[in-house]
């Protein structure tokens, strides 16, 4: 979830859609939006918000009343447009993603050294750039701080798991202490490794951004079955979709929504039996995301919240 590897959703270009990534959808007259969704699940996106007046009139001019957010830099006058932007158009931001400085290299080899505050490399300026993102949070109105936290090792006797909690206990209080939440972003480590994390840090304010494609890249769970383990903590969700990897050094490969090995109509339906309130967030990485497939994937997501 490196910040500057996705290719956030609004910039001009981006907007008017990108050509071809919409062929795995059905052909012929675009599908009418779904009827509201029922109960409390709303339907987002993420996007950045260096210029917020912009880009979150983008997100309302779709439809999306939810979000999470990236900023280049952190700043208190940063911090007031946002949430004078956020309250003008009506949007909830859901969480600030955060990750860096450093260099975050996303493969079963490199990185398990260099992704999050597992690896001790960069890990001190990642504690202090992690507690800017929950100041800016607090400053914005923004509720939470999401990140992927690295390769949680599953042995808990391993030193650099132990490293591991000892560095999140204090970053879980500091954001207790403001009133921030801080969300996991699951997919490099077992649903059981980030439920045995969760309870050994124990600040109580530790949440799940439950990625459904990343389970599945990374080859560490079923999304469905993930639920059952790891989904009372579950606050967000990324609804992104993927194949199980056949490269041992590299991920699985990530596919539009509904065409790769998530079946979202379980996932809602486990989403809904947990009495999840949340938001699922639409994550697309391959080329950007077009305003179309932003559009059809919304009404997609929202025809099966909205189903019984």
């Amino acid at each position: 979830m490196k910040i500057d590897r996705r290719r956030f959703l609004f910039s001009t270009a981006i907007i008017t859609g990108i050509p071809g990534i919409m062929s795995s959808f059905a052909k012929g007259e675009p599908v009418k939006s779904a009827a509201a969704p029922s109960g409390n699940i709303k339907v987002g996106v993420i996007s950045q918000a260096n210029n917020p007046e912009e880009d979150l009139k983008i997100v309302r001019d779709m439809g999306f009343h939810v979000c999470q957010l990236s900023v280049g830099t952190f700043s208190q006058e940063l911090a007031k447009r946002l949430s004078d932007t956020l309250a003008k158009y009506d949007i909830k931001a859901v969480s600030l993603i955060c990750s860096g400085p450093g260099r975050d290299v996303y493969t079963f080899v490199e990185g398990p050294l260099t992704i999050g505050l597992v690896p001790r490399e960069n890990r001190e300026a990642r504690v202090r750039h992690l507690k800017e993102g929950i100041d800016f949070c607090k400053a914005a109105g923004i509720p939470a701080i999401q990140s992927h936290f690295g390769f949680i090792p599953e042995n808990p006797n391993d030193a650099l798991y132990k490293e591991f909690i000892a560095t999140m206990k204090p970053l879980g209080e500091y954001a207790m202490k403001n009133g921030i939440e801080i969300y996991f972003e699951t997919g490099q480590e077992t649903p059981v490794t980030l439920l045995r994390a969760i309870t050994d840090i124990g600040t109580g304010n530790l949440f799940v951004n439950y990625d459904t494609a990343n389970l599945i890249l990374y080859g560490k769970s079923n999304p469905v079955d993930g639920l059952k383990v790891i989904g009372k903590y579950v606050k967000s969700l990324h609804a992104k979709d993927g194949h199980y990897p056949t490269d041992p050094y590299q991920l699985g490969m990530e596919v539009p929504i509904p065409t790769g090995d998530v079946d979202f109509p379980a996932v809602v339906s486990s989403l809904k039996k947990l009495g999840f309130g949340g938001s699922i967030i639409i994550e697309y990485e391959l080329a950007g995301s077009s305003r179309e497939y932003l559009l059809k994937t919304k009404d997609y997501l929202e025809k099966l919240i909205s189903s019984d």
